[in-house]
């Protein structure tokens, strides 16, 4: 299949299910956002060949079978003459190709193509080899169908996304080129040396019937989440640090008495980032007035531990995803054709909804040491706003309205889309996971946390400069040194927005992680 491009490997994809995933989580990133290649295992394309044999023994079977010599959903009972079928499959994809509303992201699209291929690898859809090697061509060949925000209700698949992917595939359809050109599917194909594909008996069902949106955005999610997290224990670490508050509530022994292990690995993060910090050994002792630090300061490891528990039972259940063979109906190993419930999302749209939840709190938490720090009344002899002259000068104050009103949308994010349902297909289909919906809004809720934090961390490196004489840590010194290379200390007031996105863009490529684990060894 040729080269890796960016991610230095080829991901391929076998016909393993019932062993473990067929796919690791990374691969799915480095396929959806750095380009990696993709092939087909000979086991793979060896179980595409066994299955297809089954469907083709049930074309010519006089009694209907579903998806084969039937039409669809609440037109399950209805039997299609065999000179019929192939315009059965185009008029299930163009019909069911019904999104509107914005294009989805390139990486979200990509995402979902690879996972719905790795479901064809498994051998258990019974399509034709070429029909699956026709999603490996057009992932290596950059080709990323458009796909609208709006159309999935999560059940039966996330059908109208999935389906402007099949519609490109036989060459119809909007796409964008490699270079992010919006061309015709079938100009596209042609130009990368791809011809359509007419598709055959189940494979329009084949193509469609799976949760690879949701589980896509999910897998993209617990991937920034992971270091999300992380950079949040640095952002409080700064916040301790700068706010003279103390590290003596994450020691170990007090953690233990309460075995909650995100909990653990937060305070483990938080006493790294603070050791021989000057700062705090400053205030260190009886003559340290504070009794008790505010909750935002002292019960971090609480709040970004559950949020850590949250994404281990999150990736958990994708774990599980991945792992799955996901159509209806299935061949069997056994050989037969069953229909089943499994394209139901309301797995992985519980966990995607319960991010959002973790999500929010965690950049509540960060907004709440941000105001801190502008508050002269409690951020213990910073001046207000971190202004150079209070009054002519405003310094951060709207840097926090900005965190504020973040929260504020995450609160609203964070209300589940799983507990929703709205019947469809003539009540056939009268029970959906909106998972498609708590996936398209976990990405929102992702993308505010990433703000949020980044206000926080330019907030503090600031109150950390207005400590001096006194010396930040090693860990926090090294934060605080990488922000300063893209945005300058205190000073008159200055255009905020360029150094929000400035220390956003830090966040977002794991520099600011890179910088603290520079000093202090991997942070989990």
């Amino acid at each position: 299949m040729g080269s890796t491009l960016t991610s230095g490997r080829v991901v391929s994809l076998g016909a393993r299910t019932a062993t473990g995933a067929a796919l690791d989580p990374d691969d799915v990133v480095r396929v959806a956002r750095d380009g990696a290649r993709v092939e087909l295992s000979p086991d793979a394309a060896s179980a595409i060949a066994d299955s297809r044999r089954t469907i083709e023994s049930l074309a010519d079977d006089t009694e209907p079978h579903y998806g084969i010599s039937t039409g669809f959903g609440a037109l399950a009972s209805t039997f299609i003459d065999p000179e019929q079928r192939a315009q059965l499959q185009q008029s299930l994809i163009r019909s069911h190709a019904a999104g509107s509303g914005a294009e989805v992201e390139r990486e979200v699209v990509r995402a979902l193509m690879l996972l719905r291929l790795k479901t064809l690898a498994t051998g258990r859809t019974g399509v034709r080899l070429e029909t699956a090697q026709a999603y490996a061509d057009m992932l290596n060949a950059g080709i990323t169908p458009v796909v609208r925000e709006y159309g999935s209700l999560g059940c039966s698949g996330d059908l109208a996304p999935l389906s402007h992917c099949a519609l490109a595939v036989m060459g119809e359809g909007q796409v964008r080129n490699a270079e992010g050109q919006l061309r015709n599917a079938a100009d596209a194909l042609a130009a990368a040396g791809l011809r359509p594909v007419a598709l055959a008996e189940k494979e329009g069902l084949a193509l469609i019937n799976g949760t690879d949106g949701m589980l896509g955005m999910l897998l993209l999610a617990l991937h920034d989440m992971r270091m999300l997290l992380r950079t949040a224990d640095i952002a409080a670490a700064l916040s301790v640090e700068s706010l003279l508050g103390t590290d003596r509530v994450f020691a170990d022994d007090l953690q233990q008495l309460r075995p909650q292990r995100g909990q653990a690995l937060s305070a483990a993060n938080l006493r790294a980032l603070l050791a021989g910090s000057p700062i705090v050994a400053s205030h260190r002792g009886p003559d340290d007035p504070s009794v008790q630090d505010a909750y935002s300061l002292r019960c971090t490891p609480q709040v970004h531990g559950a949020a850590r528990d949250t994404a281990a039972h999150a990736a958990s259940v994708a774990h599980a995803e991945l792992a799955s063979a996901i159509d209806n109906p299935v061949v069997t190993l056994d050989g037969r054709v069953e229909s089943n419930g499994n394209f139901h999302g309301a797995p992985v749209a519980y966990v995607l909804d319960f991010l959002a939840i973790a999500a929010a709190d965690v950049a509540s938490m960060s907004e709440r040491r941000t105001d801190r720090h502008l508050d002269p009344s409690r951020s213990k002899g910073l001046p207000a706003f971190l202004a150079h002259d209070a009054g002519v000068d405003s310094g951060l104050m709207i840097a926090q309205y900005t965190a504020a009103g973040i929260v504020s949308e995450l609160k609203r994010l964070a209300v589940p889309a799983s507990v929703d349902s709205i019947p469809s297909s003539a009540m056939q289909e009268d029970h959906v996971s909106m998972g498609w919906n708590a996936a398209r809004k976990l990405r929102r809720a992702v993308d505010g946390l990433t703000r949020v934090v980044a206000i926080e961390i330019m907030t503090a490196c600031r109150s950390l400069d207005l400590r001096a004489p006194l010396e930040p840590g090693r860990a926090t010194g090294a934060v605080l040194a990488c922000v300063r290379e893209m945005v300058d200390g205190p000073g008159p007031d200055r255009i905020v927005a360029n150094e929000i996105d400035a220390v956003v863009e830090l966040v977002r490529t794991g520099r600011i992680v890179t910088a603290a684990q520079d000093e202090t060894g991997e942070l989990r």
